[in-house]
């Protein structure tokens, strides 16, 4: 696989906006502008099945490739800039906000909660946390495994994943139990894929009944919700993944490039985008007295997308430097500390 191929960026791009959905989403639910009950449950519980595993999917595809060129040590210090450093900055900012704020948001946060940040993520930073882990893992794993070895280490992280609730239950490991098998599912399918095979309008399509025909059974015939992590729901995941990338494969095209540009500003939209999502929440209750449940879900969706995009422009216009990344591994004498690069 090329080391940059366009789809990614695509599909990035449709992971963030089911992020931003569902985060808008959840946030009007909690602050009772509700839509129905089922529904909501229903569209949470797909969207979060898979959405996820795929960001973590997508981040394992070119694990390998930087893996052999920087090496473990040089890998992890570009990971720390990439993405230890903004969980530590953003998790601050937002937290800082939401506390000073609380009296006017769903949640009732303090500073004792933002400051345990290292060993307690919250909100949306968990992801970050979480990815490092996984990469911190990985390339310790592969300092002693070879690439060979990728499809058995793959189905050994899947096995654990399976059978995770008969290992410890340590908070900082159940991020890998429950998140290594999907990024492990991304360096595999970078290590042993043909992408013409899913690039083929066949795929898409088998794809597609296949993930319609295992969401329905999973939510509707088994009355099964994505919380309950086993066999199946790992089998829904992965077949949900391959079906987004068959489809970012085939909209490639520069009429939805828009898509794309949304998915390589993926990070700086996760980053900011529950600030921007639940402003705008503030400003339809409290000063316009909006209550309804669809122009609040379309202008946060909205706003939460936009406004990180402008605001990712207004930082690069005044050169505003260290707000998403900061250069440790090239203190530490790495020179990819100088590159910049999405890990989301």
């Amino acid at each position: 696989m090329e080391y940059r191929t366009n789809w990614v960026d695509y599909a990035k791009g449709i992971g963030i906006i089911l992020v931003v959905y569902g985060h808008v989403a959840r946030g009007l639910q909690n602050a009772g502008i509700e839509m129905s009950p089922t529904h909501f449950s229903l569209i949470d519980s797909v969207i979060y099945s898979f959405h996820m595993p795929l960001f973590f999917f997508l981040s394992g595809l070119f694990f390998y490739q930087s893996f052999e060129k920087r090496g473990s040590k040089r890998l992890i210090f570009s990971k720390i800039d990439t993405i230890f450093y903004p969980y530590i900055l953003w998790s601050i900012l937002q937290g800082g906000i939401e506390a000073v704020l609380s009296n006017y948001t769903n949640g009732n946060v303090t500073f004792s909660e933002v400051f345990a940040l290292l060993w307690e993520p919250r909100a949306q930073f968990w992801f970050l946390y979480a990815l490092f882990l996984v990469f911190v893992v990985s390339a310790f794993i592969y300092s002693f495994a070879a690439r060979s070895l990728t499809a058995i280490l793959f189905v050994g992280t899947a096995l654990i994943y399976v059978f995770n609730t008969l290992l410890p239950d340590v908070q900082l490991l159940n991020y890998l139990y429950q998140n290594l098998v999907y990024f492990f599912f991304g360096i595999a399918f970078s290590v042993y894929s043909r992408e013409s095979v899913f690039a083929k309008h066949q795929f898409l399509l088998i794809s597609f009944v296949t993930f319609v025909a295992l969401q329905a059974g999973y939510h509707g015939v088994l009355g099964m919700n994505y919380s309950q992590r086993g066999l199946l729901s790992l089998v829904l995941a992965i077949s949900s993944i391959l079906f987004v990338v068959s489809l970012s494969m085939a909209i490639e095209k520069p009429s939805l490039c828009w898509l794309s540009h949304i998915g390589m500003a993926s990070m700086n939209i996760y980053l900011m985008h529950i600030l921007a999502g639940s402003g705008v929440r503030v400003v339809l209750t409290k000063v316009l007295g909006i209550q309804s449940f669809s122009v609040h879900l379309t202008a946060g969706c909205l706003v939460a997308i936009v406004a990180p995009l402008i605001a990712l422009k207004i930082f690069e216009m005044i050169k505003l430097r260290f707000i998403f990344s900061a250069p440790i591994s090239k203190w530490f004498g790495s020179k990819e500390g100088e590159m910049k690069s999405q890990s989301a």
